[in-house]
């Protein structure tokens, strides 16, 4: 006996230490349940640096196959609120979640999103109306943690970023009022006259993600800012034909390749602009009304909206939408456009019904036989926020007017304007680009 002892001792010393080296790595990796230990298991997102409008996939792996496991994400946004998500998934056959490939089994959403982890969050404090982002464009950053058991066994974190690096900003002091976003890129560029809505001020969101995907975006503010007006009363529609002359003669953008993009009370103006100046070249219209609305929000001096020449353009008041003779006597006569129009629209939009009014324009386009391309995006339910370019999250509860200080309902749900947004990112990209940068030929 003793010396079948010594023997196996003799041999295990001069075992091969490549097969040690084995050994040793399977005993880490493995307890005595056969189950991979928490140190084995990792979470990624990938890429981890990417634009606001863009869907990074989160992944788990080294998990055992159909492994249940969770994964929280986390956030602080721009007025120090937090904000989080928590879902469930099972790993497949690889021992894998990715979150743009599988659905999870239970938490904050349902369906296979990449990002749903970031659009499903919700606030962690009862009095937070809606998201903030982060103030003077800095990054964005979204902690996720990967749990098995009740045991955190991985992180991982994503930078979101509302603008790209080397966009120039350009602030304009003098008769207009805004920030011109220029490309890192050299130009010139197609351009984009960005209007924003009820809520005043200049619209720098938007025109930062256009400048971040290849445009010239010119924020254009023109009540509510600065020394302009504080309410959206009698606004001379000349003001917005100086910004397209002022735009046209900059080296930057090219003059022959300029849109206008609006939102809400911005939409409308879109769909205004497009049909008096030819020099536009497509129009895109968010939630937008199909005639001119009167005057906001608070105590106007005036009931109507906008001027031509010195004179009031007609107008109907928000509670005869549904007027079609009130309609009609206002409506912007947008078979003057000469561009491609796209409208998007939410059809369960708590401020005024937008599909109704988006639908109403695209109907009269095609009756007037209109020689260019007219798509409607509308979504079933989606709200007043409908196809914001930009993947936060989308929970709001009554958000506040910052013109009227009344509070609003924007209508949808987190799902519903978490998804429009998905769809419109890359189709609104794609109209502009099919619309501007090989320029569109006259009918």
């Amino acid at each position: 006996m003793k010396a079948e002892i010594q023997r196996r001792l003799d041999r295990s010393v001069s075992l091969d230490w490549r097969s040690m080296l084995q050994e040793l790595v399977l005993v880490a990796f493995l307890g005595t349940s056969g189950v991979v230990a928490a140190f084995a298991q990792t979470l990624e997102v990938n890429p981890n640096k990417a634009l606001v409008d863009e869907s990074p996939a989160v992944r788990a792996t080294g998990l055992q196959p159909n492994q249940r496991v969770s994964i929280k994400a986390e956030l602080v946004d721009g007025e120090s609120h937090a904000w989080a998500s928590k879902a469930e998934f099972v790993a497949d056959g690889q021992g894998v979640v990715d979150t743009s490939l599988q659905a999870p089994v239970s938490g904050s959403y349902r369906n296979v999103s990449a990002m749903g982890l970031v659009w499903s969050m919700k606030p962690a404090e009862k009095h937070v109306a809606a998201y903030r982002p982060p103030r003077n464009w800095e990054v964005q950053v979204i902690e996720f943690r990967l749990a098995s058991n009740g045991q955190e066994v991985a992180e991982a974190q994503l930078e979101q970023k509302r603008i790209a690096d080397g966009v120039q900003r350009i602030k304009l002091d003098g008769q207009l009022h805004g920030v011109l976003f220029l490309p890192g890129t050299s130009g010139p560029h197609p351009g984009v006259l960005e209007l924003g809505g009820s809520e005043g001020g200049a619209p720098l969101g938007k025109a930062a993600w256009l400048a971040s995907r290849g445009y010239a975006a010119l924020a254009l503010a023109y009540f509510r800012y600065e020394d302009l007006p504080p309410l959206l009363e009698g606004i001379p529609l000349e003001y917005f034909g100086n910004a397209l002359a002022w735009m046209m003669q900059r080296p930057e953008i090219a003059p022959n390749r300029i849109a206008v993009m609006g939102t809400s009370r911005g939409g409308e103006l879109a769909l205004q602009l497009g049909s008096m100046y030819p020099q536009l070249r497509a129009v895109v219209a968010y939630v937008p009304a199909s005639a001119r609305i009167a005057a906001c929000c608070g105590n106007t001096h005036v009931p109507y909206a906008w001027t031509w020449r010195g004179q009031p353009l007609s107008f109907v008041f928000p509670r005869f939408l549904n007027n079609l003779m009130a309609m009609t006597s206002a409506a912007i006569a947008v078979e003057h456009t000469h561009g491609p129009v796209l409208l998007i629209s939410g059809e369960d939009d708590g401020v005024w019904p937008s599909s109704m009014m988006a639908g109403e324009v695209a109907a009269r386009l095609k009756q007037s036989h209109f020689a260019y391309p007219v798509e409607h995006l509308k979504y079933a339910h989606a709200g007043h926020r409908a196809g914001r370019p930009e993947i936060v999250p989308t929970w709001h509860g009554r958000v506040v007017n910052p013109t009227s200080g009344r509070e609003q309902n924007l209508g949808g749900n987190v799902e519903g304007d978490a998804q429009s947004s998905l769809d419109a990112i890359p189709k609104v990209l794609g109209f502009l680009q099919q619309s501007l940068e090989a320029g569109t030929p006259q009918p």
